[in-house]
Order: structure tokens, then sequence, then C-alpha cells
């Protein structure tokens, strides 16, 4: 028995005008379904025909065919470049007064102008999120091993020519004879204390901090920390701006708190590093940087003397060094 090849197109001899709508037909049937030649509506023809002359106009006027290296200029000249162009030469204009007032302002006196301080704090918002944000996060906020700029703990200063110094020479920055310096022993990996004794020493951190009850441990770190850590961090353990080392006895960790955090920060040591603007950014920028981050919250009247102990000690660790 043959097998039945299935349906197959059949062409007729011609089209043939559909009686019920009055169309004629293209003139081929499948499987006895013809298809009737519809004519397009006319108002959809000339939204096509007007859409297709206007795409000829616009890829002559403007920007439209990409080729090796660019794309057509377009016989206007417009792009979006030179839009932007504008835009941005309209914007420096406009900012040109600001700018040169707050250039020929010293930023300690900033605080006396509170119009020019105003401008100084949202072009400062602006320039962090295209500079600062990669670090510090979109609010400031920080993140392990980034400090947290909405606080009032401050390694060198928080008032606001302290910080634009900061932002201007960075944070162990190579290449900056200016940049910040701090450099703290890496106790365990170079030899200086045993494990058990940055165990103890960990326990005292953590007691003056409030973190944990003393106990023996506490106590024998107590005389570690004199003997190995009180020359940078004070006595106390309340820190020394002079040499930017933190104050250990608030609530306030870099790099956490923890017995674990703690335990490494001793062993290694850390070393976070901070670019220096200066050269990168304009000088405005800078005090604009300085400004907004003094507004977050933690900025500083002025600057904080140093206590007397940490005074001492920073003399202490100066005579040692040199």
């Amino acid at each position: 028995m043959a097998e039945h090849p299935g349906p197959s197109p059949t062409r007729s001899a011609g089209s043939r005008v559909d009686v019920p709508t009055g169309t004629a037909t293209v003139g081929h049937q499948w499987d006895g379904i013809e298809e009737l030649d519809t004519p397009m509506p006319r108002w959809w023809l000339t939204i096509f025909y007007a859409c297709v002359v206007f795409a000829i106009v616009y890829a002559i006027a403007y920007p439209a065919i990409p080729l090796a290296t660019r794309a057509t200029p377009g016989l206007l000249g417009w792009s979006s470049r030179g839009e932007l162009a504008k835009e941005l030469t309209a914007e420096t204009a406009r900012q040109a007064p600001m700018r040169r007032a707050l250039a020929a302002l010293p930023i300690a006196a900033l605080a006396g102008n509170p119009a020019l301080l105003d401008a100084a704090t949202r072009g400062g918002r602006s320039a962090f999120k295209v500079h600062c944000v990669q670090c510090h996060g979109g609010g400031a906020a920080g993140s392990k091993g980034y400090p947290n700029l909405n606080d009032d703990d401050w390694l060198w200063g928080g008032d606001i020519a302290t910080i634009a110094t900061t932002l201007q020479h960075g944070i162990r920055y190579p290449g900056d004879d200016e940049t910040r310096q701090s450099q703290m022993p890496a106790f365990g990996r170079d030899g200086i204390l045993k494990a058990g004794q940055i165990a103890d020493l960990v326990a005292h951190v953590r007691a003056i901090s409030r973190q944990a009850p003393a106990n023996g441990a506490a106590t024998r770190g107590a005389a570690l920390f004199a003997e190995n850590c009180a020359v940078c961090h004070g006595p106390a353990g309340m820190g020394n701006r002079e040499l930017g080392a933190p104050n250990l006895t608030d609530a306030i960790w870099l790099y956490g708190g923890d017995t674990a955090s703690l335990t490494t920060t001793i062993h290694n040591a850390r070393g976070g590093v901070m670019p220096a603007w200066a050269g990168r950014v304009d000088p405005v920028t800078i005090k604009m940087l300085a400004a907004y981050v003094h507004s977050l919250g933690g900025g500083e009247a002025a600057p904080v003397a140093a206590a007397p102990a940490a005074a001492s000690a920073a003399t202490a660790s100066d005579h040692g060094r040199g």
C-alpha cells in the first residue's frame, strides 16, 4: 500500500475573485485554502513611505552610518558629544565665579562664608561620587579596610584644613614626599612577639575597648602594651594623631575588633594606601571634597591639640626613630 505523501501546494491556472469578499486571490492554494490578495491600507502605506523618506533624510543630516573608525558626520554637523561639550562649557562658565572665589579663600576660612561653603559642599558631593565611592562607598560609610567618613574617629585630624591635606597628599602613597605615613610593626611575622604574647596583647586591647572583661591575659598584655605599643598609641591606648596611631579604646575599628581580626593585625600589621589627589584633581576640587567630607557628621571645628601623654609619646618615638 503506497504511503500518502501529505498535502502539497498546487498552482491554479490564475487568480480568481473571491465572491464573498470581492477580493482577488493570489493564484495558489494549499489543501484547498486560498490566499486573498488584499491590498495594504492606504494610511499604512502613507506612513511606511513617510518613514522611509524620514530615514533617508536623517541619515544625510545626522551621524548615522557607521564606518571603520567613526560614523558619517551628517550635513548639519550635530553630534551628542558636541552637545555635551556645549553644556559642559556653559556649566563651567556658570561655576567660574564660585570657583575663583573658592580658590582665593583659605580653606580654614570657608566656614565664615556660608554661601560659598554650601556651594563647595554640593560640588564636593558630586566629586566624591566620581573619585571616592569606589573605596568609601556611596554613603561614605566605608567597609573593612576603608574608613567610615561619617563618624568622628580621625587618624590625623578631622578639621577641614587637615582633611584637605590628607586628600592632597594621600596616605602611604608612593611618589608624594608629604604623604601621611605610619607604620605598625608586624609583631608576629617579624618575630618580635610570640603567639602567646600576641594573645595576651589582644586580650588587653579588647579589655580597654570594653569588649571583654579584664583577666589574667589582659593583665599580662598591659605590660606588653606598655613596652611595645604605648610609644605610638599612648599609655592608655587613646591614639596619637601626630603619628596616625588609632584610638584603641573606642568602638570604631578599621579592620575589626574581634579576637581573630586583632590577632591578624598585631601579627602581620596593616598598611592601607590612599591616593594623593594633588595632580589628579585641581586644588578647588580638593577644597570641595574636604568641605563635603567635613560636612558628613564627624568634622571638627579646629585641629585637636595632642594630649600631653600623646605628645610625650610622639617625642619618644621621634627619638627612637632618629
